[in-house]
């Protein structure tokens, strides 16, 4: 009997168990997985006006420079306090630049691999169809890169700025605290030919984490305590905060190469306000997020012009052509007016650049 009564507790044991597993929170449901939305940076440099000339870029590592592990109340863990992931993030930073009009990125991180496959094709080719030579229609050489850009995160100190406020009254109380990290990155970029360090920025990104949190200790009749607490607390992903950083030092980059006449944009009217913006915010006449609202209303009013351009484009509906007079036309005097010769311009017609004059072209059959 005793056995009975023990394993009836062990299964009713179990399906609490299993039951309070798949339990979730009240009004909570699993979250599908979801496309990353766009950060303010990110769409600051989709707003750039297309590079005079795409600029051929490599991209070797952007690695966590600083070494540190993340901490916890308990100590130290094995994590790391920064992502590792830098150079994918550098990757498609530079390709958000112009929305693809400021750089050609070249694959470096994974070299290796991409020789090896190489390799694999050049073996293959020789054994079955016996080329001695490499066919450079089927394998063409791989693309050099002007620019080597290089760098990674340079600092991350926690707990640069800490704080908080509370307050209570007959056992009611609330509470609210802040914390703020720091993350730092640094971008180089370095010609390939000569070595030299055409440019360099450093950006900063803050971390934020806030915890709000009440509670109640008091007696509400003889014998009777009310104790209650509630919190909630908020911390901004040190990813989101990592790919921020990235994406301003490659504006920041694309804006010291402009000023240097390293690159050109292509809108000169445009890339001159963008750059007087950046020495501003550089100096610490304006704030990040003016420039950031001043962006957001030039794209706008370049949306409006593009609108009202398309609108004169438009051909305008016209009502039914009038009949003409017949009479009129008959009575008009007939005058024999020669046609004008009328010259053909094939893209084949070469100019002399002596006389300026076009050459006639050898046509079949002349």
């Amino acid at each position: 009997m005793r056995a009975l009564i023990l394993s009836i507790s062990l299964l009713g044991l179990g399906g609490c168990v299993s039951s309070t597993a798949k339990v979730m929170p009240l009004g909570k449901s699993p979250s599908l997985p979801a496309i990353q939305q766009q950060t303010s940076t990110q769409r600051l440099l989709q707003a750039l006006p297309a590079a005079e000339r795409p600029v051929p870029v490599a991209v070797y590592n952007f690695t966590d420079q600083t070494g540190q592990f993340r901490a916890s109340e308990t100590g130290q863990t094995l994590s790391r306090a920064v992502s590792q992931g830098g150079t994918s993030i550098l990757m498609k930073a530079l390709q958000d630049a112009g929305r693809r009009n400021w750089f050609t990125v070249l694959e470096r991180e994974n070299l290796s691999n991409l020789l090896n496959e190489r390799q694999i094709i050049r073996e293959m080719r020789e054994r079955y169809l016996g080329e001695t030579k490499v066919n450079p229609d089927a394998l063409p050489s791989l693309l050099f890169a002007g620019v080597i850009l290089s760098g990674g995160v340079v600092g991350y100190d926690t707990s640069t700025m800490t704080g908080g406020a509370g307050a209570g009254f007959l056992g009611i109380s609330a509470r609210t605290e802040y914390r703020q990290d720091t993350v730092t990155v640094a971008l180089r970029a370095v010609s390939v030919r000569t070595g030299e360090v055409l440019a360099q920025v450093t950006t900063t990104k803050s971390i934020a984490s806030y915890a709000v949190g009440g509670g109640a200790f008091r007696y509400v009749g003889f014998k009777q305590l009310l104790e209650a607490e509630t919190g909630m607390t908020t911390n901004e992903p040190d990813q989101v905060a990592l790919q921020q950083a990235i994406e301003k030092a490659v504006y920041a980059l694309i804006m010291e190469g402009a000023e240097q006449q390293l690159w050109a944009f292509s809108d000169t009217k445009r890339g001159n306000e963008l750059l007087a913006s950046y020495r501003d915010e550089r100096e610490g006449k304006v704030t990040a997020e003016q420039v950031r609202d001043a962006a957001k209303k030039a794209e706008k009013r370049q949306k409006k012009q593009k609108r009202g351009r398309k609108v004169e484009a438009r051909p305008a509906v016209s009502a039914a052509p009038a009949r003409p007079n017949m009479t009129a036309l008959q009575q008009m005097p007939s005058r024999n007016v020669q046609s004008p010769a009328v010259a053909e311009v094939t893209p084949s017609a070469r100019r002399n650049p002596a006389s300026g004059k076009s050459e006639p072209t050898a046509r079949p059959g002349n």
